[in-house]
């Protein structure tokens, strides 16, 4: 079984033990799809849940935002951490919708990793959850499998991007980032993966791996 083959397989294995795996985050357009993504970074999904309510209650689209001050989005968005960076890079971020893209959030890759906040894991999220449009989402856990399974050899989030885009179909993208997030938080973990309990032991391609685990 060739490399592709394989990875399709073991995505569709993946397939099946998380048949409910999707974005964690809560949004319903693509705006605020965008600011949880932002907020997102080294902060749990279920932390900014709790945050968006109320951020979008009192700011609910980019308009607000825009306007906001600096002080109004630092208390909002406190506890998702690195707050004061974050409530910058939101209020540019909206500005620049204004500026650039008649306050909508652009659907195309490089308009979107041109805004404040965004580079390209979060502009992938955008596409494929909330445009469909594929997107090869690379965090930390789909950056660790992609080494375990051999898909890739690179630390580099963008060289492993396009290393993955090549080795799956486009139709999978979205997807696949998905499944390994879950299988990542739940069974594949840093630094030392659950190997005895995982449901692909026998599709892991890992040498000299330490199954006892």
């Amino acid at each position: 079984m060739n490399k592709a083959d394989h990875a399709f397989t073991l995505l569709q294995r993946l397939q099946q033990v998380y048949p409910e795996a999707r974005c964690g985050l809560d949004y319903q357009s693509p705006w605020q799809l965008l600011v949880a993504t932002i907020l997102s970074a080294q902060c749990t999904d279920k932390r900014v849940n709790l945050v968006t309510g109320e951020l979008f209650r009192q700011l609910p689209d980019p308009q607000a935002l825009a306007s906001a001050s600096q002080a109004q989005v630092e208390e909002l968005i406190r506890t998702t951490g690195f707050f004061r960076n974050k409530a910058k890079n939101l209020i540019r971020c909206a500005q620049q919708l204004f500026e650039r893209h008649q306050g909508q959030v652009p659907d195309r890759l490089d308009d979107l990793v041109a805004l404040a906040g965004v580079g390209r894991k979060t502009a992938n999220v955008v596409l494929g959850n909330a445009y469909a449009i594929p997107g090869m989402v690379v965090d930390t856990h789909v950056k660790r499998l992609a080494n375990r399974f051999g898909w890739t050899c690179s630390q580099d989030p963008v060289k492993i991007e396009q290393q993955l885009c090549k080795l799956l179909k486009p139709e999978v993208w979205t997807q696949a980032g998905h499944l390994l997030i879950a299988h990542g938080r739940s069974s594949c973990k840093a630094p030392i993966p659950h190997c005895s309990s995982c449901p692909l032991i026998d599709l892991c391609p890992r040498i000299g791996v330490d199954r006892s685990h």
